[in-house]
């Protein structure tokens, strides 16, 4: 199945992980911690407090500066977005909409960090399964939004775990990518 198809199915918290997922493996653009999301993810474990969670992790990263040099405005705005997207009220709407600009949003920010050429295509193409000439970064990224989606679909809240550590996974990559272009640009 494509990204596209597995978020036309995914139910509400399968949504909110996709979603939470993405902007938790852009943090480093947002200057945040790796545990400044941790709270979010109990909630879609719990089922409560999202909307106090929510409010207390954009206070957090409001009030930090994402990394001197880190990346450009485009790729810092992009992250940005996706935090002031997160809906209060997670209805399976409102999730949607949000999950599906998070997915767009970071495969956009894989690509303007990746090295390698992506190819001529819009983003929306490797989420409708066009992958032909992907690069390196974005496969990968694409492969955690797939896999996050599947294992939460599976699993329920069960899965939310391991969609954590793939999240993990993701940010850590994130963090070296943004390091190594401050290097380079020192």
């Amino acid at each position: 199945m494509s990204l596209v198809e597995l978020i036309a199915e995914a139910d509400e918290r399968g949504l909110a992980a996709s979603g939470l997922a993405c902007l938790d493996r852009c943090v480093p653009l947002l200057g945040g911690d790796d545990e400044v999301l941790r709270p979010l993810w109990a909630s879609l474990v719990e089922g409560r407090e999202w909307e106090e969670r929510l409010a207390k992790a954009r206070a957090e990263l409001g009030a930090a500066d994402a990394e001197p040099g880190a990346a450009e405005d485009e790729v810092c705005g992009l992250a940005r977005r996706m935090l002031d997207a997160v809906p209060a009220q997670p209805s399976a709407g409102a999730l949607r909409e949000w999950a599906d600009a998070c997915s767009v949003a970071a495969l956009q920010i894989h690509r303007l960090l990746d090295a390698a050429d992506d190819g001529p295509g819009p983003v929306s193409a490797r989420r409708e399964g066009r992958t032909e000439g992907m690069s390196p970064l974005v496969a990968a990224e694409l492969r955690r939004q797939v896999t996050v989606l599947e294992l939460v679909a599976s699993h329920g809240a069960g899965g939310l775990r391991r969609a954590l550590d793939v999240s993990t996974e993701g940010r850590r990559v994130l963090r070296a990518v943004v390091s190594r272009r401050a290097r380079g640009r020192a």
